[in-house]
Parts: structure tokens; sequence; C-alpha cells
């Protein structure tokens, strides 16, 4: 894989002087031109070519008739000025006479085929079907032809994927952002001084800025921190306030980001009419302001979910935990394309034995109860028959009394003996409790005699816990989900952190223990992240493959997720993978939702449904026999029907206003061209989109 992506490079200070205005969400705003607040009097493509292929042919015919001789305004041009200028004179260069010619014809040639432009409407043909077959137009003159110099910079030297790379040559203004004007302003002229050379000189790339410029802000909230960041910014320069990992970018890209927006482009929006008109033209980026309010992206295998959408919203993030913005925990199938290893901080490969990193089962806390609610959630949550509540409780009667008596939690092949009812492991619980002289012991006791009289009842959830733990204790899984401390499990309580993990699912030959993971994984992020003291960075979960993990109390959890600055991305084949009932209740629970090409009629009436209707104007055409005329015009009518079989008829049109479905089930099924997606996104703010027609990938 290119280190960089393709595409001309450009210097770390062109990059910043590039304009990003406020725009709609979901709008890439590096270098974006916003539109007129109304869109103007739109013709169809038909009356467009056609009006401008005419205006092509009269001014040609207006031409010829100008060279000609037809339309003197050549002779009184050549009258203005003496005869041996022109081609017939002899007192003059060859040279001079072809500039003067040519300047005249310029005089006619310009304001005429203006003209014809104006009213052909050149420059509409040319935004709606030319600039399209010409990629990076919203990039700008200076991304375009800048020195592909710095391209070939180290990773944590220069910037990368073709938008920061090359180093500035000209000086720097006191507004320019590369000269650092709130530094300076507020008197810290030595930093800034140091940081604006360090642009200059090619030392910074775009996840240094923004790293330092985050720290920046804080020292505004905070004016204690400055010092610290004076020091910090002079002893390390563009290093400072380096990551934990000691990374300064990625090992490669395969999108565009912006990290001073924090978006990163998915595609481009074709200019049609099913757009909305601010749309239309421009490209399709996401951030964390739109993935706060979670993210659902259907499509069937191929369809581009994972390189198109995931893997470009993993990158994102990754860099923008560089920066000290965010905390990623991407999970998916093994070999599914997340990113390299290196791009992560901690990678966790479930069932394989050369994984560094173990996964907590009980999610790094100290609470019997808390754990046993997680655990449970993952266990039977996607089971209708099973209380999540009854099931929680069974848990936390046999793993709180173990943790009094052993300080720890249970691994996977105990947990199963207590919850099968084993009698060796049930006695040696309640030895252990007996003997450990803890304060608790008596009401460990209570809850290991609650337990054995409940695991009496028919209606006991402890046997299908044990089935389902009986997923986890497998020879695959030997040696993980340890709890004596002697491995280095990762827990989602490290979300306090900027920090990025990957985690590799079982899926070949474990698909069910795979599901059971991703709902545990899902119920414990929840759980953390709600946690959080510190909710100053954005935390967010990546589920590359979410089937069979979306269950009632996930659905409650993600619509809770936006106000502790979180948010999850679920990936589904199809909407079958979630339960009937909860399908509705998912897609009004995310407020990002994205259906790819290739689904089937029935996930796209779910969609259908979300997005709801829109007045059009609709014309209904009637067609009626002609009768009209005199006996020759029906004489004559008659005999066209006898040899054509059709007869002659008046059309009648009638324009009225309904309501119809933005975006129907049969269009999302049957009208999507591949590599295409509709989307619709909200904000935190809750600003919302209407549904939106992109090519992913541009």
């Amino acid at each position: 894989m290119p280190r960089h992506a393709p595409g001309a490079s450009t210097s770390l200070a062109e990059w910043l002087r590039v304009p990003r205005p406020e725009a709609e969400p979901g709008i890439w705003r590096y270098g974006h031109r916003p539109k007129l607040a109304q869109e103007p009097d739109r013709i169809d493509d038909r009356q467009l070519l056609g009006g401008a292929l005419l205006a092509l042919l009269v001014a040609l015919l207006v031409w010829s008739l100008i060279t000609n001789g037809y339309i003197p305004v050549l002779g009184w041009l050549y009258g203005l000025f003496p005869n041996s200028w022109a081609w017939g004179g002899e007192s003059h260069s060859l040279l001079g006479k072809l500039l003067f010619n040519y300047c005249i014809y310029a005089v006619l040639l310009v304001p005429l085929f203006w003209v014809a432009g104006r009213a052909g409407r050149w420059p509409e043909v040319w935004r709606r079907h030319v600039r399209k077959r010409f990629r990076g137009g919203d990039e700008t003159a200076s991304a375009r032809n800048a020195s592909a110099a710095g391209s070939a910079a180290g990773p944590n030297s220069a910037p990368k994927n073709g938008e920061t790379a090359a180093p500035a040559d000209h000086a720097l203004g006191p507004d320019d952002p590369a000269f650092w004007p709130g530094v300076r302003g507020a008197g810290e002229h030595a930093a800034a001084d140091l940081l604006t050379a360090e642009v200059r000189a090619g030392r910074m790339n775009d996840v240094d800025y923004a790293r330092i410029a985050m720290e920046w802000r804080a020292v505004e909230a905070q004016p204690e921190r400055r010092q610290r960041f004076t020091a910090e910014v002079m002893s390390r320069a563009a290093a400072a306030f380096v990551h934990p990992s000691a990374a300064r970018d990625l090992p490669s890209r395969v999108a565009r980001h912006d990290l001073r927006t924090g978006q990163v482009r998915l595609g481009s929006v074709p200019d049609v009419e099913r757009n909305p008109y601010r749309y239309r033209g421009t490209a399709l980026a996401l951030e964390p302001g739109l993935l706060s309010t979670s993210l659902l992206a259907v499509g069937p295998s191929g369809a581009g979910k994972t390189a198109k959408v995931v893997r470009p919203v993993v990158e994102t993030l990754a860099l923008q935990a560089l920066a000290g913005r965010t905390a990623l925990v991407a999970a998916g199938p093994a070999g599914s394309g997340l990113g390299p290893d290196s791009a992560f901080d901690v990678v966790i490969k479930l069932g394989h034995p050369d994984s560094a990193y173990d996964l907590d089962l009980y999610g790094g806390t100290t609470d019997p109860d808390e754990a046993a609610a997680v655990l449970a959630e993952a266990l039977v949550g996607d089971d209708p028959q099973t209380d999540p509540r009854r099931a929680a409780t069974a848990l936390a009667q046999l793993i709180g009394p173990y943790r009094a008596a052993h300080g720890r939690f249970p691994p996977v092949p105990e947990l199963r003996e207590l919850l099968d009812g084993v009698p060796v492991a049930l006695a040696a619980l309640r030895e252990a409790c007996e003997s450990s002289g803890s304060h608790v012991a008596g009401a460990a006791l209570r809850e290991l005699d609650a337990r054995e009289r409940q695991s009496s009842r028919a209606d006991d959830p402890g046997r299908l816990l044990a089935d389902r733990v009986a997923l986890l204790d497998r020879p695959a899984f030997a040696g993980f989900f340890d709890t004596s401390g002697e491995s280095r499990p990762f827990s989602m309580r490290a979300l306090e952190h900027a920090v990025r993990v990957r985690i590799d699912l079982p899926d070949r030959g474990h698909a069910e223990a795979s599901r059971l993971l991703s709902r545990l994984l899902l119920a414990q992020f929840s759980a953390c992240v709600a946690a959080r003291d510190d909710r100053s960075h954005f935390a967010c979960l990546v589920l590359d493959d979410a089937t069979h993990a979306i269950t009632e109390s996930a659905v409650r959890e993600i619509q809770r997720l936006r106000s502790a600055n979180a948010g999850v991305l679920l990936a589904l084949r199809t909407l079958a993978d979630v339960p009937e009932n909860l399908r509705t209740a998912l897609l009004g629970a995310v407020g990002c939702r994205v259906v790819m090409a290739g689904v089937n009629t029935w996930d796209g009436e779910v969609f259908a449904q979300a997005w709801g209707r829109d007045w059009v104007q609709t014309e209904d055409v009637t067609h009626t026999p002609d009768y009209h005329g005199g006996l020759v015009t029906r004489w004559v009518r008659g005999i066209r029907a006898l040899f054509t079989g059709v007869r002659a008829t008046t059309q009648s049109v009638t324009v009225r206003t309904v309501q119809r479905e933005r975006w129907s089930a049969s269009d999302l099924a049957n009208d999507l061209p591949p590599g295409h997606a509709v989307l619709s996104l909200t904000t935190v703010r809750g600003e919302r989109t209407p549904p939106i027609l992109a090519e992913l990938g541009e």
C-alpha cells in the first residue's frame, strides 16, 4: 500500500491557509465554496445540453457570417487602423501583422462566445457534466500545483495524504494560522517563533499542529497551564505533547483527512435533482460531531462498508487519538482490514496464541453487580425468552462470593462450573468464603444459598448462562480472559485516555463466540463511557460486523451515548441480523444512517419509513381521443389509425402536490448504482440532513 494518497502534495502552511467555511452537516469544509441560499431555476439535462449546443451552433454561424463578409464587422474594425497593419500591408513584419489580426479576432470572438455561453448556460454544463469527470474540484490551486518534494519525507517529519507535505517557501503573515497568532498574541513570542520555524522547515505535520493547537486551547481555558505549555514547546518543538506511544502519524493513510475540522472525506455528492441543492457537487465527510449520534451502515458483502466507510472512520479516529482528541476501540473479524498493527496502541487477537494483550471479561470493574449486569447482557441479551435482570442476579450470586473469597473474579472455566452447579466447585467456593474471615463472608454465603435454591427452578437461567459461557471455554481461548493478573488485559476503563485499540474477533469456527464478544464489547463500552470522569475527548466503538450484537438494552444505551461524548459505528450485512421488534427502534436510536447499494427491499422499507415523506409536485397526463376538426381531418386520422393502429389523442396535464417517500424501498433496492449509498446525518445539536445520494470513495 502506498504511504501517501494519490494526488499532489502541499505544505502544512498552505494546508492551513485553505478556507474552511461553515457548512451544512456532512459537507467537506476544506476548500468548500458555499452556494446561494436558494436554488436557481433548474432545467433538465436534455434542455440544458440542447440549449448549449444550439448556442454554440449560433455562435459558429455568426462567426462564419463575419469572416465571409456577410456581417461587415471585420471591415469596420480594419478601417480604424492603417492598411499597412493588416495582411495586405508591406511596411510591417509578418509577426506584427499576425499579432494584429489575432487581436482583431479576439476582440470579436471573446464577446461573441461570452454571450453564447451566457445564453447557452455553458458554466452550468461544466459544473453538472464536465467537472465531475475531473476529480479534485474542491482542492485549491495551491494543493494541485505545490511541490511534491515533501512527499518523500518520513512519517514523523512531514504531513501526509497529499495535503500537507511540502514546506512553505514564502513568508508568513501575522494573521496566518501557521504564524500561531493565538500563542503570539498571548505574549509567548519565543514559543510562537519556534513553532513557526517548525512549520516553515517542514518538521511539523497536521497531527502535530492539531495536537499542539488543542493544548493551547486548554491553556486559554486554564491560564495556569501556560508555563507548562511554553516549557514543553521550547524543549520538544513540534514533538511537544506527543502521544504516549511517541507516534506522530499513522504508517499509511487510505482516506483524506482534515484535522483542523476533524473531518474525513468519504466521497462526493452527485449533482442530481434527487439530492438537496446545498449538497449537490460537494464532497461528503464525517466528523466526531456526527459520530456522537452513532452511525449504522447496512449493505451486503462486497458493497464497500469496510473499505469505504469503516476503515476511513477508524483511520481518522486513530489520527485524532494521536492528537489527544479521541479514544478508539475497533473490533471486527481477523483480517477485516481495519488497519495495520502499527496503527494501534493495543491489538487483541482473541484466540490467537501470539496476542500480546488479553480482554478483561468483566470490564475492569470491581463491583460484582455491575460486572454481572454487563456480562449477562452479553451472554443472554439476544435471547427473548430470558430476562437479563434475572441472569444478572444469578451471575452476581456467584461472582460476588468468589470475589469476596479470592479477591478477584472467577476465570471462564470456574465460572462455567459454578453456573452448571457442579457440587465440587460450589463446595470449594463455600469453604473458601467460610475460611476467608472477611466481614462480607456472611453475605457471600447467603448469596450462595440463594443460588442453590433458585437453581432448582425450571425457569432458572443458570443452565443457559453455563451453555453460553461454554462458548468461551474452548481450547482456542485457553489463556484468554485471565483474572489472575499474570496477563495484560485491556479494559474499557482505559477510554479515559486517548488510546487506539483493535480487537480481532474469532470469526472462523467460533461465530457464536464472536457474536457474544461483540455484545460484550458494546455493553462494556456503554457502561464505561457513561462512567468516565473526563469526557473532554470523544470515545467511539466501531463494530465492523454487528451481527446479532443489537439487543433491547443496547438500543437504549446507544441513545444515551451522545450525552457522554461517545458514539458507536455499527456495520450490518442486513437488518435481518437484528430482531424484528428492534429494527425500527435501532434506526431511531442512531442519528446517522447509511444504506449501501445492493440492499433488499425488506431492508429498504425500514429505511424508507425512517426517512419519511416529502411534498412534491406531480403531473398526471390524460390521453383522450381527438374528435375536433372537419370531415377531411377526421378522414385523415382514420386512415392513419387504420395503417398504424394508433388513434389520434389529445393530452391534458394535471399538476398536484402530494406526499411521496423521499427514497422508497424499491429505489433503494433497485436504483442505487454500485459504489453509491444513500445516507442521512444528525449532529449532537439536533441538525438533520435529508437523505443524500453519494458516491463513496471519490
